[in-house]
């Protein structure tokens, strides 16, 4: 197993970033044309890049599975374009595959690539792949953020409410066409657009298990095939430990 803690200038950041990587050692003597497959994994708004290992047994899950896992920062973004902080969506989505691609035997190819995350992490994979369906295969979301708005209109009860004039500006709610999960699978199923595999899963006792059954509903309503799962859980790393597993075997790595 290689342990990869990277630092790197991004160019869409502004500044210098780390990244953590994992290498299954099982794929050190083989040859793949066009690299491994990866998954970019993105960690919850109070983490960071390091949280998922410190966390969960990730590297011995993805040595199990021969997978190459990326985790990068994402600040408390919602891994958006702030408009007073750093350019995270474009970091996240353009930069940073380009990045790792160059430096990891990682492939480019879409059937390859997948990304997972939790809470805000769930929200920004599910951004990422409704933003991009053409460069990922599947997406996974563990207890995540997934409406937004709901999220945004709930500032004043929580700690972090200065945090969202931050990302969008002062009493600016989240764009429809760009943040927004509802109004992107909207658009992407209206325009008959190919969708990426989609896994959701939250714990029944879980503060956002509402906002995943409103979400899980809306895509059940549009037809889309996905796997949703619910089980007994909160908001926490044995959660996310036991069922990042789950995420893994459902993956199509091939």
């Amino acid at each position: 197993m290689a342990y990869i803690q990277c630092n790197f200038q991004s160019n869409a950041l502004l500044m210098n970033t780390q990244i953590n990587v994992i290498i299954p050692e099982k794929l050190r003597d083989l040859k793949r044309e066009g690299g491994f497959p990866v998954l970019y994994l993105l960690h919850g708004l109070t983490d960071d890049n390091s949280a998922w290992c410190r966390n969960t047994s990730i590297e011995r899950y993805a040595e199990e599975k021969g997978i190459i896992v990326v985790m990068p920062w994402g600040g408390k973004s919602f891994y958006t374009d702030m408009k007073y902080g750093e350019k995270v969506f474009t970091y996240i989505s353009e930069e940073l595959p380009k990045f790792c691609e160059k430096m990891f035997p990682i492939s480019s190819r879409r059937e390859d690539k997948f990304v997972a995350g939790l809470s805000m992490g769930g929200y920004g994979a599910f951004k990422l792949v409704l933003s991009k369906p053409d460069s990922y295969a599947a997406a996974a979301s563990l207890s995540g953020s997934l409406d937004i708005l709901q999220i945004m209109d709930r500032k004043n009860e929580n700690i972090w409410s200065d945090i969202p004039d931050c990302i969008y500006g002062e009493n600016v709610l989240p764009s429809l066409e760009k943040d927004d999960l509802f109004g992107l699978i909207d658009n992407l199923v209206s325009n008959k657009v190919t969708l990426p595999a989609m896994y959701m899963i939250c714990g029944t006792e879980d503060f956002l298990y509402e906002d995943n059954r409103k979400f899980a509903t809306h895509i059940e309503t549009l037809g889309i095939d996905a796997k949703i799962r619910w089980e007994s859980g909160v908001h926490d790393w044995i959660f996310w430990d036991k069922y990042i597993q789950d995420v893994l075997e459902w993956l199509p790595i091939k």
